[in-house]
């Protein structure tokens, strides 16, 4: 039985926000160093925090890898080469979203783990291209005069934890741990932990991140008749969240099948909390970064059927849904986030929108999707047999 923590049992902790503070020694069930890490990420002021606070729905960004295709990038190209090889044009990527008035940008290092750079011999290249993708961006910011979260980009590495892979836990835990302390060495303002598929690989990265000092925040991508492609249904994703020894700051979903679906997720993620804790549902910062529609392979290249008139409603369904934090992601183009920019200044927020809205205006729903609107959100229930519906890559494009 845990006894009250007497003075004698404090130690002093140094904070961001509040100096030096009295916490216990130990709390009876966690470690000591746990509760130190959480006790700095709950008091720790941070620009994303501080831009809610302020304008209480933000503005990320859209894609990386289709954008910069339009700059001549090649199918097969390794995005994070770009950062020292043609750094004008990753330069020009960033700014045309400053420009396109997005409040948060991701850096150009979503496959910056040592696993996605050894596909293209640059291994040993880790730190040096997640650095500069960060001062790259950062510069940008600075030039721009605006307040903007340059949030450090972290995508999947491409492995199967054991049992499913070859990789254990502690090899993801190190690969994202060498590429967090490059972003951090950089500058990110926060973690970006993002297209997640699978708890294990958000937990390795997640705990790679932690003790840096830095917030985090996980996404994940929902493209699989409601769920991940492992499995994961929105319901899992709030207790995968919740029971993370790290406190995230934010978390949601990205990628996917096209905004219908990534809105179906955010509605059933804020069910979810809510039926956990009424207070999580309001107080959660939930991410929803969709697509910009579904690829169409026409004239030898690949379009995304989103249009800018699209996107804008969606920004402003997101919020009426719950999201705090929306943005684009793969086929978003600059032009997209201008258009989002204007329709959540313009919105004023209205009731979560009904199945019927989302298709009406979005565009078709998975079954999965539906039955978990419906409340149905167990395997047995929400895995129906999915409509047609294209898969989509797993990087950020």
């Amino acid at each position: 039985m845990n006894k009250p923590i007497s003075t004698s049992c404090l130690i002093t902790v140094a904070t961001s926000t509040q100096g030096l503070m009295k916490v216990p020694a130990f709390s009876g069930i966690m470690p000591l160093y746990l509760y130190i890490q959480q006790v700095r990420t709950k008091t720790m002021s941070t620009l994303l925090h501080d831009l809610l606070e302020e304008k209480g729905v933000l503005l990320a960004d859209g894609a990386t890898g289709s954008n910069l295709f339009g700059m001549g990038l090649q199918t097969g190209d390794a995005p994070e080469l770009w950062n020292t090889d043609h750094s004008d044009r990753i330069s020009q990527h960033y700014r045309n979203f400053v420009e396109a008035g997005s409040d948060i940008i991701l850096t150009n290092t979503f496959g910056g783990t040592q696993y996605r750079m050894k596909l293209h011999g640059a291994e040993k290249r880790v730190e040096e291209l997640n650095v500069n993708g960060v001062k790259l961006l950062k510069a940008e910011i600075e030039k721009s005069g605006r307040q903007i979260v340059c949030a450090g980009s972290m995508g999947p590495t491409g492995e199967l934890i054991v049992p499913l892979g070859t990789m254990t836990h502690e090899e993801a835990v190190v690969a994202f741990r060498e590429q967090a302390e490059a972003l951090k060495k950089g500058g990110v303002d926060v973690f970006w932990i993002e297209t997640l598929s699978s708890k294990e690989e958000a937990a390795a990265a997640v705990e790679a991140c932690a003790g840096l000092g830095l917030p985090i925040v996980t996404t994940y991508s929902i493209d699989t008749n409601g769920r991940t492609m492992m499995g994961l249904s929105p319901d899992d994703i709030v207790k995968a969240s919740e029971e993370m020894d790290t406190p995230l700051i934010a978390f949601g979903s990205n990628c996917g099948i096209g905004a219908a679906e990534l809105l179906a997720a955010v509605i059933n993620i804020k069910t979810s909390l809510s039926n956990l804790d009424g207070n999580k549902a309001d107080e959660a910062i939930i991410i929803s970064k969709a697509n910009c529609g579904v690829p169409e392979y026409i004239d030898g290249e690949i379009v995304y059927s989103g249009t800018e008139a699209i996107m804008a409603d969606y920004a402003g369904m997101a919020i009426d849904a719950g999201a705090r934090i929306i943005g684009g992601c793969c086929g978003t183009s600059y032009n997209h986030v201008a258009a989002m920019r204007k329709a959540i200044d313009n919105h004023s927020k209205g009731d979560s929108p009904s199945k019927e809205e989302i298709e009406q205006r979005l565009g078709e729903l998975s079954t999965g999707a539906i039955a978990q609107l419906e409340g149905k959100l167990s395997i047995a229930e929400g895995a129906y047999v999915q409509k047609d519906a294209p898969r989509r890559s797993r990087r950020r494009k």
